[in-house]
Order: structure tokens, then C-alpha cells, then sequence
């Protein structure tokens, strides 16, 4: 990949002097809230609902730009703890992915997407109720940065000009036209600069706007703001009302768990779905951009995606089991294990997967949000959810499914346990084949070890837990007249579904 994670995730208290003594006089400290929002849909079938691109390794082996939009502020120094906005949906799978990085941050969850707007106000009253004057900076989960020291500099920089009131957004000198991004016009320069108070903002222009901005001297918006908490709540009472009040009813109705703070259902579903660059941003009159050094991209489609990534001698970027024959300018990316071949082709996308294969040229990749819009409408299963389908507890698979039985693989982690549950329609057979299974059937349990196996009738009041130090993995054979996953009668949820 052309952006590659630098090693340096902290920036000792001698080095932010350096970076910016201004800071370190000011004594100010950064509050990061990271926004998960969004389901990626440009870059399906990799992203889906289920898993969307922000938790996904778009390399191999890197990891997700989740964890290293978390790692990048993490312990460095100017910066306090992180937090962490994101869907309930993702609830497990943002505290999973901290632990394997070994990240730590708070986090609130959204009941459901309002859109950035909403995400914002959260982030601007909950600071606000840590400490009303607080610095706040907000980033996008998605974006690439592979500048650490960088990103810190133009971070501990903007935020002087925010303490001072102004609202900070960062822009990046464009290399090329594209109609996918933001634009923003600078203005009068604030003191010695770099900083310019905002003239315009151009949301997504088409080609020939693009080619005209960059020409006149407008930057990418990159997506990165920092303000104060009490000036941002002044500007989003005068401009958007209606979002604080739903989000203030959700705060105030929060429920503090043992992993996040979940926001108030009934509060936050009245919060409308509005964009926080075109309702706020576009209205204040405090809007100040700051130009970054660092190198920035936004991976929302597999064009963007090719344009990041190391190319072979013809120009083609490929990712895993992949053969490509006379095929030049091209992505192709195969997850799953399954062999991809390409034969003559010329700027075109092929992504397989376990279940959907995606065939387009590069510069059509843009359309995909619409032709995921179109299979959502004919229901199709894999517009949304992988064949491995994460849960707070490990994950399952689908490996088979046919007329009245389904065949899966389960891992469930060690000390994890899924809900005392019940099936109206379907029978289970379990076998294990790694670690040690304790199953509960009606009020007996009974330790299932490796190349042993469990019987479920249909009806029976059971649980699945993993009692050892190791993962426990089995095969799940389920025979019955439906085998949909809403067959579940809970009695019992360490989760609270």
C-alpha cells in the first residue's frame, strides 16, 4: 500500500514542544472522538452493513484504519483519552478491535445512524460536560494517514486557533480533480497563516468545477475538525436546534454499561439525518481552514482504493489468490482464498468473495453505492452480511445451507458464552473439533470435548459456553422446517439482546 502505517503512534512531551510550543504555553489538551458511522457501500462487497470498511483490512495482514485512527492519537502526548462514537450494531467489534491493537478509549453508542450532524453534537456535549472549554477533535474512522508525527503537528497547531473560538477544519492541497471529495475556497489568512478563514465550501463538484477549484486554490475537505466544546454547542443551538435537543434527551437518557455509554433510544431517533459540513459548517461564521502536510486519503471506492496501492510493472494492484494475464491499470482482489483469474482486461475491477463477486470498470467503481441500493431492493442476503457474521461472543459462518437444514462453523471465544435460548422449528447437532464445549439442554450441563457431540431437539431450552484458556470451534448442523436466524427465543443474554 502506498500509505503504510508509521511506526512512531507517539509524540513524547519534549517533541510536541518542538512541534508547536504555542501548545505546550497554552497548556491545551485535545479530547479525539473517532466516527464510525457509515457503511461503505462503494467498496462492496468487501464493506457491508455487517462489517463496514472501517473495520475491514483493506491490506492483508495492516490494520483496519479503525484501529489506526485509534493508535494515532492514543497515548501521544497533548491528547487525551480517545473516545469512540459508533453504531450499536458495531458495538463488539469496535471493543475487539482496540483489544487486538491493544488501544484503549471510551465509547458511546448511537441506537441507530443519524447521519454526521447528530454524530457531532455528541461529541461537542459530551466534552462539554467533562470540561465546557474543552478542545475537541473529530476524525473519521476511514481515512488513511501515514504521517503520525504530522498529523500531530497540524493537530496540536489547529487546536491553539481553536481554543481561541474558531472552528478548525482541515484541508489538503489536491493532486488531481476529483468529484468524490469536498472543496473548500480559502479566505483572508488568519495572522502569520497558514490558516485562512473559510470564503466557501463546494460539496462533491462534478469533473470540470474540480479541475476550476484546484486551479484556484482550494483544498480537499479532509474531514478533521477541532473546536470548543461551549463554541460548538452555541453554533449547533443556532443553526441546528432540533439535532441538540434530540441529542441532549439522548445524553440525558444514557445508560453507563460495563464497556460504553448507550445512548437514549427515544431521544436520539428524533435527531434528523443531517450532514454536520452542509448545516453547520456551511453556516457558522467561525469557520477556519487549516492546510495539512500530512499525506491524507479517503478510501471510499475501489478506484480511490487503486489509486492508493502499490501497483505491479502493469499497473495492477492484487490482493490475495489472484492470477492476472495481459490485464493492465486494473484492481483485483480475491478474500476468501478463492482463486481469481483475469485475462485481457484493462482498467477494471474484480473483487471476489466467499458469496458475491463484483465486476466493473474503475472508472464506474464510483456507481456501486447505487447497485448495492438495487440489490438491497431484491432482498439479496449478501447485500448486508457476510457468510461470517460477528458476534460479542466469537463468530459463526454458513458453510451449506439447503431445503430444511443449514451447516455453519462457530468459534466462540474463551469465558464466552451465547444466550440461554430456544428454536420453535429446527434441531441441532453440534460437534466439536477444537477446545472444550460446556453445553446446558434443559437444565443439565454436560462438557463436550473434541470429536464429541451434542444433540439438540427441537424445543429444548439450551446454551453454548466456552469454559477454557483456548477458542472453542465446532460444526453446527441445523435440520428443521426454517433455519433463519430469527428462530431464537432468549431466556438469557450476557449482552442484553
Amino acid at each position: 500500500m502506498y500509505f503504510e502505517r508509521d511506526a512512531t503512534r507517539e509524540t513524547t512531551l519534549e517533541e510536541a514542544k518542538t512541534l508547536s510550543p504555542e501548545v505546550a504555553e497554552a497548556n491545551l489538551t485535545i479530547h479525539p472522538y473517532v466516527m464510525c458511522g457509515g457503511s461503505g457501500t462503494r467498496l462492496w462487497p468487501l464493506s457491508r452493513t455487517c462489517m463496514p470498511k472501517q473495520f475491514v483490512s483493506l491490506v492483508e495482514g495492516d490494520p483496519t484504519t479503525f484501529q489506526s485512527t485509534v493508535l494515532r492519537v492514543a497515548g501521544a502526548c497533548g491528547f487525551g483519552r480517545p473516545t469512540v462514537v459508533a453504531p450499536v450494531a458495531n458495538r463488539h467489534v469496535v471493543v475487539e478491535q482496540m483489544l487486538a491493537v491493544g488501544a484503549w478509549a471510551d465509547v458511546i453508542l448511537e441506537p441507530e445512524g443519524r447521519d454526521s450532524c447528530a454524530a457531532v453534537a455528541v461529541a461537542a456535549l459530551h466534552a462539554f460536560r467533562l470540561a465546557p472549554e474543552a478542545v475537541v477533535l473529530v476524525m473519521s474512522a476511514d481515512h488513511f494517514v501515514d504521517d503520525v508525527t504530522g498529523f500531530v503537528r497540524a493537530c496540536t497547531e489547529a487546536a491553539v486557533l481553536a481554543g481561541e473560538g474558531h472552528v478548525v477544519v482541515f484541508g489538503t492541497a489536491p493532486d488531481r480533480a476529483a468529484p468524490e471529495f469536498g472543496y473548500i475556497l480559502p479566505g483572508e489568512t488568519i495572522g502569520a497563516g497558514p490558516a485562512a478563514r473559510v470564503a466557501r465550501f463546494f460539496e462533491k463538484p462534478d469533473a470540470a468545477r474540480a479541475t476550476a477549484l484546484a486551479s484556484d486554490g482550494a483544498l480537499w475537505n479532509a474531514g478533521y475538525f477541532l473546536f470548543r466544546a461551549d463554541v460548538m454547542i452555541e453554533e449547533m443551538d443556532r443553526h441546528v436546534p432540533e439535532v441538540m435537543g434530540a441529542v441532549r434527551a439522548a445524553l440525558d437518557g444514557a445508560i453507563a454499561e460495563r464497556d460504553a455509554l448507550s445512548l437514549g433510544t427515544a431521544g436520539f431517533a428524533d435527531a434528523p439525518k443531517l450532514s454536520f459540513d452542509r448545516a453547520v459548517m456551511e453556516a457558522t461564521g467561525r469557520a477556519v481552514v487549516f492546510p495539512i502536510g500530512f499525506r491524507w486519503l479517503d478510501i471510499g471506492t475501489w478506484g480511490s482504493l487503486w489509486d492508493a496501492s502499490a501497483k505491479d510493472g502493469n499497473g495492477n494492484a492484487l490482493h490475495g489468490r489472484v492470477h492476472a494475464r495481459e490485464t493492465r491499470d486494473s484492481i483485483v482482489r480475491s478474500q476468501g482464498g478463492l482463486l481469481t483469474a483475469v485475462l485481457g482486461l484493462e482498467g477494471v475491477v474484480v473483487v471476489t468473495t466467499d458469496d458475491a463477486v463484483l465486476v466493473t470498470t474503475r472508472e464506474r467503481a464510483g456507481e456501486v453505492k447505487e447497485l448495492v441500493g438495487a440489490l438491497r431492493a431484491e432482498s439479496s442476503p449478501e447485500t448486508d452480511d457476510h457468510l461470517r457474521m460477528h458476534r460479542p461472543w466469537g463468530w459463526y459462518q454458513r458453510i451449506d445451507v439447503g431445503a430444511r437444514f443449514q451447516v455453519k462453523r462457530i468459534m466462540v471465544r474463551p469465558k464466552g458464552r451465547l444466550s440461554l435460548q430456544k428454536h420453535h422449528h429446527r434441531a441441532e447437532h453440534w460437534v466439536v473439533v477444537r477446545g472444550t464445549a460446556e453445553v446446558t439442554v434443559d437444565g443439565i450441563v454436560t462438557l463436550v470435548h473434541e470429536n464429541e457431540s451434542v444433540q439438540l431437539p427441537i424445543g429444548c431450552v439450551h446454551r453454548l459456553a466456552n469454559p477454557g484458556k483456548i477458542s472453542l470451534e465446532l460444526v453446527e448442523i441445523q435440520v428443521g422446517s426454517y433455519t433463519g436466524e430469527d428462530d431464537i427465543v432468549r431466556f438469557d443474554d450476557d449482552y442484553g439482546r
